[in-house]
Parts: C-alpha cells; sequence; structure tokens
C-alpha cells in the first residue's frame, strides 16, 4: 500500500511544481511585456514611485538708483504632501496642525485630495521644517523654495508692489517688469524609497533659473525724506490720505512716491487688494488752483494775453452764464502775476475767456492731462478731461481754476516738470536700468519727450511761480530760506457722494513746486486728501511739507540750506537670509563759500562760517565722538540709545544757524 501512495504523492508535487513554473513563467512574461512591449505599465509603474512637482523660479532683485536692495528673494522650507501616500489622513491632519497651527479639517480636506502633490503650508521657519522632518510622516515631504521680501518693509511700498505666493508680480514695479524678473519656473520629479516614504528633502539651484535685475530711479534716502515728511503731516492735520511725488524735470525720473496709508509688502497675504495700489498713478483727483499755472502758460503761448495786462478783481464776484465766480475775499486790480499769486478765480477766468476753449485744451493735452502719462506703470489712470467741445460757458470758467477736470499726482508732477524743463515734457519713468542674470547692468531707452510751450513762456511762468511762494502769495508756507523756490497752491472741493454736489467740509489740499528756481533739480508735488481743522487749504498743509521734503531733497544733492530737516535713514529689517544694503548718506556740500572755515576735530570733520554749521554725516561714530566734535563746534547733541550712530535729525548737510543750535542723534547696536 506503500508504494502506490508514495506514486501519488509524487505526481501531486510534480503538478505543483509545474503550475508554480507556469506562473512564475506568466508573471515574469506580464512584467516583461509591461516593462518593455507595454509602454502605459511603465508609465504606471513610474507614477507609483514619483510625482511631478513644479516651483517658482528665484526672481531678480530690485534696487534702488544707489544699489540698495529693495525686493530680494530668499529661501524657506514649503510643507507638502502626495495625497495617495497617506495612510492615515485624520491622524496626520492633527499632528501638522498643531505643529504648523492650521485647522486640522483644512489641512485634511488638502490630503484627501486626488492631485498628485500639494502643499500643505508656505514659507514656514527652519524650526518647523525639522520638526515635520522628524516626524517621518508618509506622504509628507519638504521643499526649500524662493519667495520674495522686502528689507524696508513699507519704504516705496506702492513703487515696487508685491510677488504673490506663486512667485508673480502683483501691483508696481514687481508687475510692471515681472516677465524680467520672474525667470524660468522649475520642474523635477518628487521621488519615494523602497519603503514608499517621500525622500522629504529637495535642493534646487535656484540661480540656474533665476530672473534678471531691475535699477529703480527711486532713491531709498530721498523716498525715506519724504515717507517721514509725510507721516508728520498726516499726524499734524488729520488727513485721511497723503502723497508725495519727487521727479528730476530733465529725465522725468521718479526720485520718490511716498503715500500714506502705506502697506508692508512681506505681509501682502493679509492686505485687501485694492488697499495696495499706487494711487498717485492709478486714482485721479480735480487739481484746483494748481491749474491756473497751466491756464495762464496756454495764454501767453498763445499771445492771448500780455503779462502787463489787467484784470479787475475788485468786486470778489463775477457773472459768468450758468454761475458766480467768486474770490475768498476781493483782490482790486491784478496783473496775469498777481491773479496766479493771490489765486484768484475772477481772474483765471477772465484769462480763460481771452484764450478760447479749443486752444485751452490742447495746450493741456500737451501738457499730459487726459492721457496716461506713458510711465509703463500698471494700470496707470488717464485722469479725465473732457472734449472742449462739450464745454459749457460756466465750464470754460470751472476748468480755469481746476474744477471739472480730474488729474493724477504724477501727472501734475509731470506737468510742472515741463514748465521748470523749458518747456520740454518728458514722460515720467521709474526704471533706471535691468540687468540679464550673470549680465552687467543696461541703460533703458530715454524717456519720450515733446514741446509743449516756448522756453521764454516757461520762463515767464516759473517767475510768477516763485511769486506764490513769495510773502504776499499763498504758497509762502513752501519757502526755504537761503533757495529760491517757486510753486503753486490749489484747493479743491470734494463732491459729496450723498448729494452728488460739492462738499462744504471736505478738501483736497494740493502743492506743486520746483526747487531751486534758478536751477531746477527737483519738482515736488504734495497732496493731502481731506485735511481736518480750520486748517486745510493747499497753502495752509500740504505747501509746508513740500518745503520740508525739498529741503531734505536739496540737502542730499549737496544744496545747502538755512531750514531744518528732518532726515532719518531707511534701516532695511533682517528677513530670512536677504542680504541688505545701506542707505548712502551725502556728503557735506562742496557747494558753499570759499571764505568757510573747516575744522577738523574728533573724528567728524565740521564747516562753519560765523554762527552756521554745516552738519556732518555722523553715521557709525560713538556716542563719545559725537559728543565731543559737536562741543567743538557748539552745538547741542540729543542723544538716543547706545552703541553708534544710525540716523540723525536734522539730516547730513543741514545748515543749522543761530543761538542754540540742536542735533538728535539715534544710537543702536552692531553698526
Amino acid at each position: 500500500m506503500r508504494a502506490p501512495d508514495l506514486r501519488g504523492s509524487n505526481q501531486r508535487i510534480a503538478v505543483t511544481r509545474a503550475l508554480l513554473v507556469l506562473i512564475f513563467l506568466a508573471l515574469a512574461a506580464r512584467a516583461a511585456h509591461l516593462a518593455v512591449v507595454d509602454q502605459r505599465g511603465a508609465d504606471r509603474g513610474e507614477r507609483q514611485s514619483r510625482s511631478e512637482l513644479r516651483l517658482p523660479p528665484e526672481r531678480g532683485t530690485i534696487v534702488d538708483r544707489q544699489g540698495a536692495e529693495l525686493a530680494v528673494s530668499v529661501t524657506a522650507p514649503s510643507i507638502y504632501a502626495i495625497p495617495p501616500e497617506v495612510r492615515d489622513v485624520p491622524a496626520t491632519a492633527r499632528t501638522l496642525g498643531k505643529l504648523l497651527g492650521a485647522d486640522p479639517r483644512r489641512i485634511a480636506a488638502r490630503l484627501e485630495e486626488r492631485s498628485g502633490f500639494v502643499y500643505l503650508a508656505r514659507w514656514v521657519s527652519s524650526e518647523v521644517a525639522e520638526r515635520v522632518r522628524a516626524l517621518g510622516l508618509l506622504g509628507i515631504g519638504i521643499v526649500v523654495e524662493p519667495h520674495r521680501a522686502y528689507p524696508y518693509r513699507e519704504l516705496a511700498a506702492h513703487v515696487l508692489g508685491f510677488a504673490n505666493i506663486d512667485g508673480a508680480g502683483v501691483r508696481g514695479a514687481e508687475e510692471m517688469e515681472d516677465g524680467w524678473l520672474r525667470g524660468t519656473p522649475q520642474s523635477f520629479p518628487v521621488e519615494r524609497d523602497a519603503h514608499g516614504r517621500l525622500l522629504s528633502q529637495i535642493a534646487l539651484d535656484h540661480h540656474a533659473s533665476a530672473g534678471g535685475d531691475v535699477a529703480l530711479t527711486v532713491d531709498a534716502a530721498f523716498q525715506a525724506d519724504a515717507e517721514i515728511a509725510l507721516d508728520e503731516a498726516m499726524a499734524q492735520t488729520g488727513a485721511k490720505a497723503g502723497f508725495v511725488v519727487s521727479l528730476d524735470p530733465h529725465t522725468g525720473e521718479v526720485l520718490a512716491l511716498a503715500e500714506r496709508p502705506s502697506f508692508d509688502p512681506n505681509a501682502f497675504r493679509e492686505l485687501a487688494y485694492p488697499d495696495t495700489r499706487a494711487r498717485s498713478f492709478l486714482d485721479a483727483f480735480e487739481p484746483g488752483s494748481t491749474f491756473k499755472i497751466f491756464l495762464v502758460a496756454a495764454a501767453l503761448e498763445a499771445n492771448a494775453i500780455e503779462p502787463t495786462d489787467v484784470f479787475d478783481c475788485e468786486m470778489g464776484s463775477f457773472q459768468v452764464p450758468g454761475g458766480i465766480i467768486r474770490d475768498a475775499h476781493p483782490h482790486g486790480l491784478l496783473d496775469v502775476a498777481g491773479v496766479v499769486r493771490v489765486s484768484s478765480n475772477i481772474g483765471a477766468t477772465k484769462i480763460a475767456y481771452r484764450l478760447g476753449p479749443s486752444v485751452y485744451y490742447d495746450t493741456l493735452r500737451r501738457f499730459g492731462f487726459g492721457t496716461p502719462t506713458g510711465s509703463g506703470f500698471p494700470h496707470e489712470s488717464a485722469g479725465l478731461l473732457r472734449s472742449w467741445k462739450s464745454w459749457r460757458p460756466l465750464d470754460r470758467a470751472n476748468l480755469a481754476f481746476g474744477q471739472g477736470v480730474d488729474v493724477t499726482p504724477i501727472q501734475l508732477a509731470a506737468a510742472t516738470a515741463a514748465i521748470a524743463n523749458g518747456g520740454v515734457w518728458i514722460e515720467p519713468h521709474v526704471v533706471a536700468r535691468r540687468r540679464a542674470p550673470e549680465g552687467s547692468w543696461e541703460a533703458q531707452p530715454a524717456s519720450q519727450s515733446r514741446k509743449v510751450i516756448r522756453p521764454e513762456t516757461a520762463a515767464r511762468v516759473l517767475a510768477m511761480m516763485e511769486g506764490v511762494v513769495g510773502p504776499e502769495g499763498t504758497g509762502k508756507l513752501a519757502a526755504i530760506p537761503g533757495v529760491r523756490v517757486g510753486g503753486k497752491t490749489g484747493t479743491a472741493q470734494k463732491i459729496d457722494p450723498a448729494t452728488g454736489r460739492y462738499g462744504a467740509n471736505r478738501y483736497f489740499a494740493w502743492f506743486t513746486g520746483v526747487a531751486p528756481i534758478d536751477d531746477p533739480r527737483v519738482v515736488i508735488v504734495t497732496a493731502l486728501d481731506e485735511p481736518r481743522g480750520i486748517a486745510h487749504t493747499g497753502g495752509a498743509v500740504a505747501a509746508p511739507l513740500f518745503s520740508k521734503v525739498a529741503t531734505a531733497q536739496l540737502a542730499r544733492m549737496g544744496i545747502p540750506t538755512l531750514a531744518p530737516t528732518v532726515v532719518v535713514r531707511a534701516t532695511p529689517a533682517k528677513v530670512g537670509e536677504a542680504p541688505v544694503t545701506p542707505v548712502p548718506a551725502p556728503p557735506p556740500s562742496a557747494s558753499m563759500e570759499e571764505s568757510l572755515v573747516v575744522a577738523e576735530e574728533s573724528d567728524v570733520t565740521f564747516v562753519q562760517e560765523g554762527d552756521r554749521v554745516l552738519l556732518p554725516d555722523f553715521q557709525g561714530l560713538t556716542v563719545a565722538q559725537v559728543k565731543k566734535a559737536a562741543a567743538d563746534a557748539r552745538v547741542v547733541v540729543e542723544v538716543e540709545g547706545e552703541g553708534r550712530a544710525v540716523s540723525q535729525e536734522p539730516g547730513p548737510g543741514t545748515i543749522l544757524s543761530g543761538g542754540e543750535r540742536r542735533v538728535r542723534v539715534r544710537f543702536g547696536p552692531g553698526v
């Protein structure tokens, strides 16, 4: 009985062995077919072991005209997931929620997506990334990616704009130069190891696909001066918004553009999009009496008036078809310069009626009103200037003193610059140079320009603008001791949305000015939206703001004044690994008289003449060094903090005169 049983067992073993061999051969054949013949199988296997990751490239750097880095790219870890590989979604979501400070339900929703790759948190700290890595969670990985940082925080935020979470430029120069700054995105596989775990740390060569660099026309030091002065004006007047635009009248370069309220582009995810717009380019307002200088320029250019013509403004009111034009008080007989100096609406109306609507309209268009300036700034407004064919007699009067027309601050600055530039309008711009990766800086093409009025006409209007800043002018608070300046005030009533009529207590205060008059170096437009209190006119609130900004900027240009300035050095924040460049301070002016005595005491040089002293730059000096030098020059020093000097008020290049001469110097560590 045992032999037949063994034979039967052997047969069963042989059959089983044969079946196993056949199964093995079938599996091997199928594997070979999938791997070699059927590409879909190979693709499926590839997808099971890796996913595609696409990351934004490193954006180019944005610097100011002196090379100070205003927008840089830094690296930070981000947490991502491959949802199909996450084994326990609820537990993983709870664990990551605690570490990332996020809602576990939101994380769970992301983990349940069918996508092969999702971000769970962008730009986390290194400590958080290390804690996530230590958990070894299946399907969870870390990638180090570039993101944008703005070392000077709010400084020049409206000019810069920001780059969003996907690395695309939004607003300002970031949007305008996005194609140049962005570079080429990187794509690469995210792989898993033999246990199905992600290879969590991914290192990228960010420079391989980096974008080009951009140098702005803006000077960070000028910008800081403008923003400090604007902050003071806002606090003093209670205005809801404010603007400062500074231009080089000969090149159209925007030297500074300050706006309030402002924002920190580092925190763009917390901001409402409308609150990040540059209103100096995008919003238009009635210019008020600042328009009178362009009216007079048009009338003189067309020979409709002579500078010696006299206009009767004695009654204080003037009847025109459809309404009555009034001045704040009677002015008597005024020549053309007098109309500009005291800002007479009646005188301006009479000049407009001599000029004729079509000529006035054509001249305003040549000055750049009613059309974008061509700066290239994203979404720039054209303002509003209706065709002269639709003007009624009352419209002709209103347009003489800036009602029924809307302009942007940049339009007003460019138009004023045309008067300062001998009658030539130059297209304003904010980009000075570009640099390709591994390349050298290349200047941008020169701005477009056009002749608006004759040089002699521009010179006559400029002289009238100097009278506005004189002791009898509406802009006398814009005066700067020691420097000849000129300008024009404007106070525009604002429309009340409830009634559709001009409101009694809502104003937009303007001043547009040129400094110095005899050799224009800068055109500055200042404006305050709805200043509160009795002092609400352009002459009362916008003119002194002009004086502060112009004094500080002239000092940085080496043009001494006899007025105190408030100049604060912009200090960058330490953001990630962002390199920063200090803002250079101006050297002591070399334009003072040769009779000035140079006294070299301690570690700093003072320039003195009689009771006048030119402040040097204290940055980097110790408290003892500053006190020693100041004592030798008989200057009182107010010390704030310890360490080495980081800022001073008044700023370098300011001339102090009179009895007690004071300077406040702030000190800090690590300078």
